[in-house]
């Protein structure tokens, strides 16, 4: 007999090139491969950690690049290799998920999921696990399309928003409520407007639907991008899988899930939370979630000796000794004998030093 919850599956978004922590992240070692909190997992495991408990461990599934199947691998063994799904090229979200969606149907008709990215951090975990339960208990026995929406604690620029429509929680969970627009990332002027409102959260880009759910909304919205995992129905978990989707996937639409499914559909929903989410996408976020000294610097390293410095992000964990005077509100970090040291209010160049 399966136990309950044995319909639920977590996948793991990891195809990112992100290398905005430049010189720890980089196309070759993205964002969600690294250790940047200095806790001895990378983002890629700290994601897998926190759905203990609400998926079993054996469905999980990840979805990545094949240039980072190695690395998928060596960071969690656990995960089997047939439910590594690699993309032979990067098409966004909408193909990625109607990839793993019709893989995972395949397999288990009756399958509850939820859709995590891999890079980003959560600092109440176990906050985290009941709301995804819940989350998952609502679209276990529905049509919604459920989203998670952060309460904002700051006019953010770099984060889409969700206003939700509070008027009238759903019946089946009063935790629940229909989403009445998503908002494009704001100007600064009009994320002040936003957050004066309490029905605009932050949109988390984790999903939670039931598989049928998601498939039908694929075959009505995105018809173009559903048949061709559809038509290889009688492949997957075969040995020709592989090379029938390195053939098939590069001819989807390169488009989100966002814009092909979620601005369309009628059954969604937003599920607001607060558990210290964050999807640290610069260094400059990164101080910002870090423990701080007294003089606002925040350090991840063993050996680092701070004289006169204040407001700086120290990364230096492979140094055995760092000794740093008179600086302020610098970026310094290194990795493979590359140091950097750099203003924080211009780390927005970080691509163009990395370029040098």
């Amino acid at each position: 007999m399966m136990m309950k919850g044995g319909h639920n599956h977590l996948v793991i978004m990891a195809g990112g090139v992100g290398s905005r922590f430049w010189p720890m992240s980089t196309p070759e070692r993205p964002k969600q491969f690294i250790d940047v909190m200095g806790t001895g997992r990378t983002f890629l495991q700290q994601t897998v950690d926190r759905f203990e408990g609400v998926v079993p461990s054996e469905n999980v599934w990840v979805v990545t690049s094949a240039a980072y199947a190695d690395m998928v691998h060596e960071q969690l063994p656990q995960v089997p290799r047939q439910q590594v799904l690699l993309e032979p090229c990067r098409r966004n979200t909408a193909p990625c998920i109607a990839y793993v969606a019709w893989r995972i149907k395949s397999q288990d008709p009756k399958a509850n999921m939820v859709v995590s990215p891999s890079d980003h951090l959560v600092t109440d975990v176990e906050e985290f696990r009941r709301v995804v339960s819940s989350a998952l208990a609502f679209t276990e026995t529905s049509d919604a399309i459920v989203t998670l929406g952060m309460k904002p604690t700051r006019p953010e620029t770099g984060y889409g928003y969700i206003q939700a429509d509070l008027s009238a929680p759903s019946l089946r969970n009063k935790g629940v409520f229909r989403v009445d627009s998503f908002k494009e990332k704001p100007d600064l002027a009009t994320a002040k407007q936003y957050i004066r409102h309490e029905a605009y959260f932050w949109n988390s880009g984790i999903f939670v639907w039931n598989v049928n759910t998601i498939v039908n909304a694929l075959r009505i919205y995105a018809p173009e991008i559903s048949v061709i995992f559809e038509d290889l129905l009688p492949v997957y978990g075969t040995d020709d899988e592989q090379r029938r989707i390195d053939e098939e996937f590069p001819k989807c639409r390169n488009i989100s899930i966002d814009y092909a499914i979620l601005e369309k559909a009628d059954e969604i929903f937003v599920m607001p939370a607060d558990f210290g989410w964050s999807d640290v996408g610069t260094w400059g976020s990164l101080i910002s979630l870090a423990q701080k000294d007294a003089n606002g610097n925040a350090v991840v390293g063993q050996n680092v000796s701070l004289y006169e410095t204040s407001g700086c992000m120290v990364h230096t964990t492979e140094e055995r000794r760092v000794v740093i005077q008179g600086l302020k509100n610098c970026i310094v970090a290194e990795k493979d004998g590359t140091l950097l040291i750099c203003q924080l209010s211009d780390e927005q160049r970080i691509k163009e030093f990395s370029a040098v």
